[in-house]
């Protein structure tokens, strides 16, 4: 596989006598919730009826062409200041169906990207879905498949929650799976919702241990929207992801965003506290001192000036679609995290 493109000639110092510098190989892999992303058409199988034209928010193809135009605008940036095609790999909540995606990798901002997409309707009771879209000149897929984590009650109706999207695939001929996640909500309280979370991250981590039986530095990433923190019990003890990365064992992973978390910083913001739902958790095959092929370097959340709400009630969250029913014209309720991926040449 031709990967000049890849090649960043970014210098790690390497504290030897002689002062030698190592060259590397870099690419891109990010997750983004989109904000319920739905097309102008009235779905009879979910609960669309409000992104219509008739619906409560007026939801038109113009309004649907201004947010594909904000999103790809973000997405074209991530991750250029050390690979110019920016994302290789992007994890996606929030979809609607395989059809927007197919606009959305459309776009004249990401066009020449080519971006494939990786895609199944789940049984959500919204209609929203999970995705994944790659550049084929990075990353092979081999196979996909959508994973069922269980029944959820809601009320006096029982529906399923978001699948969770495994790929498995060929990065740069390197061997790499990613788990696309959208875990249950907190609506109707954190504690009363914990245990669905537990439930997901379960699911998640019985797909891990299989395929750590085959190959125990089998290289995995995590990405998603998890509703939890990464020092919630789901993603601590169930998934078993630590933000300690000289002390992640075998059978735990490694959470890059449990020191932004720490610090404060955060994805998405509610009633002026700040979450850091949106994370990229990678499995101990990505972070070995002297592994081969590539390995995690570094982990940040994308948060630039333009993407942040400046005035009014919710001034310093992320720049929305929508506040209730009232278009705002933004980008997401949720900023867009990535990962830097290095292989030495």
């Amino acid at each position: 596989m031709r990967f000049s493109s890849l090649l960043f000639f970014f210098f790690l110092s390497i504290h030897l006598v002689s002062a030698q510098k190592q060259q590397y190989k870099v690419g891109c892999v990010g997750f983004y919730n989109f904000e319920n992303l739905f097309d102008i058409e009235n779905d009879t199988l979910i609960r669309d009826d409000e992104f219509t034209p008739k619906g409560r928010k007026g939801w038109t193809t113009e309004l649907y062409q201004d947010k594909l135009d904000q999103l790809a605008s973000v997405v074209s940036e991530v991750g250029t200041e050390m690979t110019p095609d920016g994302l290789s790999i992007l994890g996606i909540c929030e979809v609607e169906n395989k059809g927007v995606l197919e606009d959305f990798v459309q776009h004249p901002k990401l066009a020449k990207r080519n971006y494939q997409i990786v895609h199944f309707d789940s049984k959500d009771w919204r209609g929203i879905d999970v995705a994944l879209i790659y550049q084929p000149k990075y990353y092979e897929v081999l196979s996909s498949k959508s994973i069922d984590v269980g029944i959820i009650m809601r009320g006096k109706d029982s529906t399923h929650t978001r699948d969770i999207l495994l790929v498995e695939g060929l990065y740069d001929g390197d061997p790499l799976y990613v788990m696309v996640n959208h875990w249950p909500s907190r609506g109707g309280g954190e504690k009363v919702t914990m245990p669905m979370r537990n439930q997901a991250a379960m699911a998640c981590r019985k797909v891990i241990d299989s395929l750590q039986a085959i190959n125990p530095l089998a290289k995995v990433i995590v990405m998603g929207d998890l509703n939890d923190d990464p020092i919630s019990p789901s993603v601590k003890d169930f998934l078993r992801a630590t933000g300690k990365k000289k002390k992640v064992g075998p059978k735990q992973l490694f959470n890059p965003m449990y020191d932004y978390y720490k610090k404060g910083l955060g994805t998405t913001a509610w009633r002026d506290a700040w979450s850091l739902f949106d994370q990229i958790i990678v499995s101990p095959g990505l972070i070995q001192k002297n592994g081969e092929g590539y390995q995690f370097y570094k982990a940040k959340v994308f948060n630039k000036k333009h993407m942040v709400q400046r005035t009014g009630q919710f001034k310093g969250y992320p720049f929305r679609t929508f506040v209730g029913d009232a278009y705002l014209g933004g980008y997401s309720d949720h900023f867009p995290v990535y990962a830097f991926l290095v292989k030495a040449i």
